[in-house]
């Protein structure tokens, strides 16, 4: 298999991407236009040091609430941090996690943090609402001061890393391996298995 080739894609800042505990969210039309999610993902990605990347095992934990727009969303989310260095993507099978799965997952495999895709309790839908969260590597909602530097780099934005020739089966639970990162999904049962020794 041929390299995956990381393409530096030109962009312009967005007005209001500021994250709060519970993440950005917005209507999906607003997500699906050019470069906006993108832009979000690239200066979440930014703003993770390195120290905490080595601390993480270059591990992301990636996954949503099944809703309208999710799994274009992983899959690019996938692209993006092959490109921006990080070697290993858990991605819950489908690209669906709970949010309190992808806590679990992030201190059971000592990763970095994870991006969860959802906006609780808002409606979903085409014309619905999305949601980009990060959580750090103790598997709590980042803190202000990240949600603050991820905001910051927003408002200067000026192009993100993506490997655009990679694809991930959502639906396979077996390793997928790319020059660029290394892919894994967990099934409903692993789930239920890690929240049972997690939250008991």
């Amino acid at each position: 298999m041929a390299p995956a080739e990381v393409v530096k894609v030109a962009t312009t800042p967005f007005e209001g991407q500021k994250p709060g505990t519970s993440g950005l969210r917005k209507p999906v039309p607003v997500f699906k236009g050019e470069h906006y999610a993108a832009n979000f993902v690239q200066s979440t990605l930014s703003c993770i040091s390195d120290a905490e990347r080595k601390a993480g095992n270059h591990t992301l934990v990636v996954g949503g609430d099944g809703r309208y727009f999710m799994q274009e969303a992983v899959q690019m989310i996938v692209r993006m941090c092959a490109a921006n260095g990080l070697q290993k993507v858990i991605v819950g099978q489908n690209g669906i996690f709970s949010t309190p799965a992808v806590s679990c997952v992030i201190r059971k495999r000592s990763a970095a943090g994870g991006i969860i895709l959802t906006a609780s309790h808002n409606p979903g839908g085409p014309n619905g609402d999305f949601g980009i969260k990060y959580n750090i590597s103790n598997g709590g909602p980042a803190p202000e001061g990240v949600t603050n530097a991820i905001f910051n780099y927003t408002k200067t934005i000026k192009e993100y890393l993506i490997c655009p020739d990679i694809t991930v089966d959502l639906a396979s639970l077996d390793m997928q391996t790319f020059e660029m990162t290394n892919l894994c999904a967990y099934s409903p049962v692993d789930l239920a298995s890690l929240g049972t020794q997690t939250f008991e």
